[in-house]
């Protein structure tokens, strides 16, 4: 369908053919009315020197126009390549990067090759939408084959040119139109997990006239227009291998404590795919040296995340008696000398209290630590104030939970339920201090 049979606010027909060739880890034929472009995905072990030990990927992309893409032959690119086709490439990179979260990669390098067999307009962003879909296949064989554990594809992107042409606002604009465009825009958006959409770039040219800002804003308009649309079309073409986009995080929980890995889950689940060493498969007893709650969880966690891979998370935490100088504190759960008795630690704490006096101030405090690829760990600290009382109240909780009395809720954390703890418990300001530092990050 030529310009001649389209509305301007209508796109070319659009179609990508997956699986193209069979040697790239992902390959793509995009084909935007008469403009065809292969885009091919390949990866490499290790990353440019400037990327060197940082645990961190890299993504890149060549373009090029094949001599028999146009009417006129185009000679092949030699030693020193177009300028255009340089600008073109450096264009398709950012904008597939503006997709990623290259940590997740490792160190490798993913390079997106793009090369147009059939030239009608509107090359460059074929070469994005199709490089995405390119992208996600060559991911998919990753996560497939075990060589990485998260996908870093956290975000949809694909673009499309818009422009005036005739004085009409006009979407999708193939060499006829484009050759006597007004003006000539390229857009590229990312589409955010939860629906939203962003731009990458904006490449507006009055090539032979101003525009108003009302020009502006319906060219835009018509370009988040079309950009859904390919997204829809990638989605379609991709078909499963779609669920690489924006897929949750693994996240390995240090703890094989049933209460800790319920509560853990419930307030982190919405962020990360939340496992259990037991569902992946590991089993892990870290000695547990450190003199804080802090030091602990560090320990914890980057012992998990040498084995898995992955984020890894582990937590320490106890009861601090202010009475008993703090303690048991980093020796709570193995206060009585077992580690895990809980009815022991109890009596043990009641004995230590017996000729205390009320109010026997406590306080119970968290350490979180979160180790990442390519990431510094990040560690926490929470805390929640109370009271030791005589005898138990409540059946839930586990732990010193029957004695301790928060002043939060005003009743034991055994009498409470998951929700009213989850809310006020030292994991609970912890884990909100941990997300209000991953908001910070931009994650």
């Amino acid at each position: 369908m030529d310009s001649y049979e389209r509305s301007p606010e209508e796109m070319r027909e659009v179609r990508i053919l997956p699986d193209f060739t069979e040697m790239a880890a992902g390959s793509v034929l995009i084909e935007c009315g008469r403009t065809r472009v292969i885009c091919t995905a390949s990866v490499t072990e290790g990353v440019p020197p400037f990327l060197r030990g940082s645990g961190k990927g890299w993504l890149t992309a060549e373009y090029a126009m094949l001599p028999g893409a146009t009417p006129q032959r185009k000679a092949r690119d030699g030693v020193k390549r177009d300028g255009r086709s340089v600008e073109i490439q450096r264009l398709i990179g950012r904008s597939l990067r503006a997709a990623c979260d290259l940590t997740r990669l490792g160190e490798r390098t993913i390079t997106i090759d793009c090369d147009v067999i059939q030239a009608d307009g509107g090359t460059r962003t074929a070469s994005i939408t199709g490089g995405f879909a390119a992208l996600c296949l060559a991911v998919d064989k990753l996560l497939s084959s075990g060589a990485i554990q998260d996908s870093p594809v956290v975000r949809q992107v694909a673009a499309v040119s818009v422009g005036v042409v005739d004085g009409v606002c006009t979407l999708d604009l193939e060499y006829a139109q484009d050759s006597r465009a007004q003006v000539d825009m390229n857009v590229v958006m990312t589409r955010e997990a939860g629906g939203g959409m962003k731009f990458v770039e904006v490449q507006g040219t009055g090539e032979h006239a101003r525009f108003s800002r009302e020009e502006l804003d319906v060219m835009l308009s018509l370009a988040e227009k079309g950009i859904l649309q390919l997204m829809n079309v990638q989605r379609d073409a991709l078909g499963e291998r779609a669920g690489v986009v924006g897929r949750k995080p693994k996240l390995v929980l240090a703890s094989n404590n049933f209460g800790k890995l319920r509560e853990l889950k419930q307030l982190l689940g919405d962020r990360f795919d939340v496992r259990t060493m037991r569902e992946m498969g590991i089993a892990l007893d870290v000695e547990e040296t450190g003199e804080t709650f802090e030091e602990n969880a560090l320990l914890k966690a980057q012992a998990l995340f040498d084995l898995c891979h992955c984020a890894t998370l582990a937590d320490d935490s106890g009861l601090c008696v202010d009475a008993l100088g703090g303690r048991p504190g980093v020796y709570s759960a193995r206060y009585c000398g077992v580690h895990g008795d809980d009815e022991a630690n109890n009596q043990l704490l009641l004995k230590e209290l017996e000729n205390v006096p009320e109010p026997r101030t406590a306080h119970y405090g968290a350490a979180i630590a979160l180790c990442r690829p390519g990431r510094e760990p990040v560690v926490v600290y929470g805390r929640c104030e109370g009271e030791i009382l005589r005898e138990y109240r409540g059946e839930g909780g586990f732990g010193y939970d029957p004695l301790f009395w928060s002043k939060d809720l005003g009743m034991t954390f055994a009498e409470a339920d998951a929700e009213s703890k989850n809310r006020v418990s030292h994991r609970a300001v912890a884990i909100r201090a941990l997300l209000t530092r991953l908001e910070e990050e931009g994650e």
